[in-house]
């Protein structure tokens, strides 16, 4: 009997054993079967980020994430208000510009030095509006030659007008009357306070001129004003005496 239970159980060992027996294949395909695919729905311990990467089954997060992820639109909208709060603060307290501000300058520095060095009597305004806006001024030449003063004004009929005023050869292609006339063509006179000045007009730069040649030094009031500004500015022009020693004398 012992023999013959022997005998039974061997062809079963060696069926078992043989290579590429019937069943080890079928357990292999049974595993295979049984075994989860990675990042399968069914897979224990896979990563979150799998399965979200798969597309399948549910994120697990956190209690704070998920009332983070909830709560995104209110807390949107309560942090775009409180920028808002803080530019508006800001906006509120930053200095503004006005852009009505016209920048002045003070010319009189400039006047005393033309007054101290020029060879001639300098001529100067006075008595102007307070609409006149002094905007630039510019004192070139030296004392043993040609000698000017630039003086520009912001008008009242919100225009340029400027006064040049200088010793230097008033005449010619390439005179002080040319250049700062920008080479305008002879436009008739006018007469201000009594003085006869001429007229010149250049048109493409729209640009009026009145010239008037004294002894020893040439005024021209020049700009984009219209001939009656123009007039108001050489109208003002009065001579300025030398100054006397410790003594300085600045128009009014």
């Amino acid at each position: 009997m012992s023999e013959g239970r022997d005998a039974t159980r061997a062809p079963v060992s060696e069926m078992s054993s043989e290579p590429g027996g019937a069943e080890p294949e079928e357990a292999a395909a049974a595993e295979r079967e049984v075994s989860p695919k990675p990042g399968g729905a069914g897979t224990d311990g896979a990563a979150p980020g799998a399965e979200g990467a798969a597309g399948e089954g549910p994120i697990v997060v956190s209690p704070s994430v998920y009332r983070r992820l909830m709560s995104g639109v209110p807390g949107f909208i309560m942090a775009m208000l409180s920028c808002m709060v803080v530019v508006g603060f800001v906006l509120l307290v930053t200095p503004r510009r006005n852009p009505n501000a016209i920048p002045q300058v003070d010319y009189h520095s400039d006047l005393n030095g033309l007054v101290a060095t020029a060879p001639f009597t300098v001529q100067a305004p006075q008595g102007l509006g307070p609409k006149w806006y002094p905007t630039s001024t510019r004192l070139t030449g030296r004392a043993n030659g040609p000698i000017g003063w630039h003086l520009g004004y912001y008008t009242p009929d919100k225009q340029y007008a400027a006064l040049e005023e200088s010793n230097e050869r008033p005449d010619g292609g390439d005179g002080f009357v040319a250049r700062m006339t920008s080479q305008g063509r002879p436009d008739g006179s006018l007469q201000v306070a009594g003085v006869t000045w001429d007229r010149t007009f250049r048109k493409d730069k729209d640009q009026r001129s009145l010239v008037r040649r004294l002894p020893g030094v040439t005024l021209v009031v020049t700009g984009t004003a219209s001939y009656e500004e123009l007039a108001v500015l050489a109208g003002s022009l009065t001579p300025q005496p030398k100054s006397s020693p410790g003594k300085t004398e600045i128009p009014q």
